[in-house]
């Protein structure tokens, strides 16, 4: 018994040396990658939709300079539509990774080798992985300027601190940068989880806080729950000095009657598991309400490595006789927290949970098959976080253009973490019009996705998804639209001339939507795309000689169907 109990001893020993190594991170070693005061409009882990934010974002303004923060080479160099949008990675000799994302420009000899290579490939989307001795720069040096590439809808900075060897993102704010918070994390509200003896979520509901000097509470102080085991989700952000943003917390514990029963902190993460993000926060309140919660328990299938304890999953067991003390406290890297109290009970006269209806029941952790006449879905092992209890039925529609049933896979409030198969049979589809057809998905606002799609020998479509709702056959012949946005006659004087373009559906996240060449005098000339405005945009070339000159314009949406804009201009 005894060797047991040193046995377990040295363990905990070993667990607890081993998470304060890890945070030994230098923090002296870099510098600031802006000049001026650090201010976050983001912090790291922040909950996002479909993931947790891997760096901070640093406030400032398009041309801001941005500086190496230790001696580095650019180890790889990134330009998107989307995502990052111009994004710079420097690898330093201590073994980190920094990265600066949503970049306006890159410093001049990185923007001449990135043309060349666009040029070359005839493409605008680049990822470059440069020789190590070709772009080296010194603590401190320019690497480029702040901008809003990509999906960023504000100027600002992403930056990041990886780990080289793994590629795994780790909370920056451990380096030594200075950012002044004194100010402590605020709550919001609770959301209570009735769960079943297998750990599966029957009903949920919010409660609203009440401020109680520093404290927070609940009103009543004590919770009745209609469930022998419930769960809790905490809706918490952090605010800091000199900014209003509403920012992510750091760390969130929970105690039981004064013993630790579950704790999560945003040190570091890998990219391969940011997507459980939605199996640690609500996510049928994120999609729905865009309300953020914290889950204090861990769903089933939750493979997240960010929780430093919770030995019954966060999981409460209720009693009707006692009530318990629930304590969480929700911190911020700077060490601000507020304290929330309550205590929880179960009601001693118990209602039946609202009733489940549902055509199929997938395990979360086997695979599953559904297949009909008319349509063959495969769910791989992991597919949800828990049981699955999922209502199907297919309803007739003959909207136009639309050629199959509708297809209702349960609803869009369901998080689905791996990508599945689904292959639907259409119906009376013209021939000459297959090569047009893919897989539609319409979501809650009624918009419609293109998720793709190849015919099979069987005569269905097939395509992967990662979504819930409602899918069918459709067959899209509308060209995209392309309507000059800074260009006439006379470009004389000006630098660079725009277009948007758009198509008459959305993509799905694994289909490329509007592909888009440009030629002048029947040279292939380099389009800049900003997504987010839909956006084409062409910077004249000094030696462009003076006179009239031939555009083409050609975009061509995820089917084939293409749009072609001719003029010429003045130079």
């Amino acid at each position: 018994m005894n060797r047991i109990i040193l046995i377990i001893a040295c363990s905990l020993f070993l667990c607890s040396f081993t998470k304060d190594q890890s945070r030994k991170y230098p923090t002296d070693y870099f510098r600031s990658p802006v000049d001026y005061a650090i201010y976050l409009s983001g912090t790291f882990g922040e909950l996002r939709p479909n993931h947790f934010h891997a760096g901070i974002d640093i406030k400032g303004s398009v041309g801001k300079k941005l500086y190496s923060i230790a001696d580095a080479y650019v180890s790889r160099i990134k330009v998107q539509e989307g995502g990052y949008g111009n994004v710079l990675y420097l690898d330093h000799p201590n073994g980190f990774t920094s990265v600066y994302a949503h970049m306006d420009e890159f410093a001049p000899e990185i923007a001449a080798y990135v043309k060349s290579v666009q040029q070359s490939r005839q493409t605008f989307e680049v990822e470059l992985f440069p020789p190590k001795d070709q772009f080296l720069f010194k603590k401190g040096d320019p690497i480029g300027k702040m901008g809003i590439s990509g999906r960023s809808f504000g100027p600002h900075l992403h930056f990041e601190i990886r780990d080289t060897k793994t590629e795994q993102p780790i909370n920056p704010l451990f380096f030594g940068f200075k950012v002044k918070d004194t100010r402590a994390p605020r709550l919001h509200e609770i959301r209570v989880y009735q769960l079943s003896p297998e750990q599966e979520v029957l009903d949920a509901h919010s409660h609203n806080l009440i401020a109680k000097g520093n404290e927070y509470g609940v009103r009543g102080d004590t919770l009745m729950i209609n469930a022998w085991r419930a769960g809790f989700g905490l809706k918490a952000y952090d605010h800091m000095n000199g900014v209003n943003n509403w920012n992510g917390i750091f760390e969130l514990k929970m105690w039981v009657d004064d013993e630790l029963a579950y704790q999560f902190d945003m040190e570091t993460f890998a990219f391969n598991e940011t997507r459980y993000l939605n199996a640690h926060l609500d996510y049928e309140e994120q999609v729905s309400n865009k309300s953020y919660f914290n889950r204090c328990f861990k769903m089933p299938g939750n493979q997240l490595s960010i929780y430093e304890y919770a030995p019954e999953q966060g999981i409460i067991a209720l009693s009707s006789k006692r009530a318990k003390k629930i304590t969480m406290v929700a911190s911020d890297i700077n060490g601000n927290e507020r304290k929330l109290e309550f205590w929880a009970k179960r009601k001693e006269q118990m209602a039946e949970p609202p009733a489940r209806t549902y055509n199929y029941k997938l395990p979360f952790d086997e695979e599953n098959v559904i297949e009909t006449a008319s349509i063959r879905m495969h769910f791989p092992k992991g597919t949800f976080y828990e049981n699955m209890y999922l209502n199907y039925h297919a309803a007739f529609e003959d909207s136009y253009n639309v050629y199959s049933a509708v297809h209702q896979v349960h609803d869009y409030k369901t998080p689905v973490h791996k990508f599945y198969d689904i292959a639907i049979r259409p119906t009376r589809i013209p021939e000459n019009m297959k090569s047009k057809a893919f897989i539609a998905y319409c979501d809650q606002k009624n918009r419609v996705y293109n998720c793709g799609g190849q015919w099979t020998e069987n005569g269905m479509i097939k395509t992967k998804v990662r979504d819930l709702g409602n899918f069918y056959v459709m067959v899209d012949n509308t060209p995209p639209t392309i309507r000059p946005s800074s260009f006439r006659k006379d470009m004389r004087g000006r630098s660079r001339m725009t277009f948007k373009i758009n198509d008459n559906l959305l993509a799905a996240r694994n289909v490329t939507n509007l592909h888009y060449n440009a030629w002048i005098d029947g040279q292939w000339v380099l389009m800049q795309f900003d997504a987010k405005n839909n956006l084409l945009i062409h910077e004249f070339e000094k030696d462009l000689p003076k006179g009239e000159h031939q555009l083409r314009l050609e975009v061509k949406d995820a089917v084939g169907n293409v749009k072609v804009y001719e003029n010429t201009f003045l130079r």
